[in-house]
């Protein structure tokens, strides 16, 4: 009998990841590698790892994960949101959970744009009157 497959597609800043979640024994793996080689800050694995904590799901779904683009701040986040989508499609009753945590919001902040004869996107040169 194969394994049936739930996936999720997490956004943020210029990170996607795509996860794929599956009944098991809990492991945890993005890009090939371990969470805790791949994420040597506390803070970037535990924002990852944050939608199987809530719903105390931890050590019961295998969760594999394709992170590309961004940073690692990024990528935990899109990490984060697509997780808790893909158990949202494994278990709708999830949803009031989820949602009271806020982890079905996709984080709309972007890197704002340089403006062209400025040092950066607020950082102006340094004016003289003379």
């Amino acid at each position: 009998m194969a394994t049936s497959y739930y996936w999720g597609t997490g956004r943020r800043k210029n990170a996607i990841a795509r996860v794929h979640i599956a009944a098991g024994e809990g492991k945890f793996l993005i890009n090939g590698r371990e969470t805790a080689e791949y994420f040597p800050r506390h803070n970037w694995l535990s924002g990852a790892l944050s939608p199987l904590v809530v719903t105390g799901l931890e050590g019961k779904v295998n969760v594999f994960v394709n992170a590309q683009g961004g940073g690692l701040t990024g990528q935990s986040g899109a990490i984060s949101l697509g997780l808790a989508r893909a158990l949202l499609k494994m278990n709708p009753d999830l949803r009031p959970v989820l949602k009271k945590a806020g982890l079905l919001t996709r984080d709309p902040r972007m890197v704002e744009r340089k403006k062209f004869g400025q040092k950066g996107a607020r950082a102006k040169f340094q004016f003289s009157k003379r």
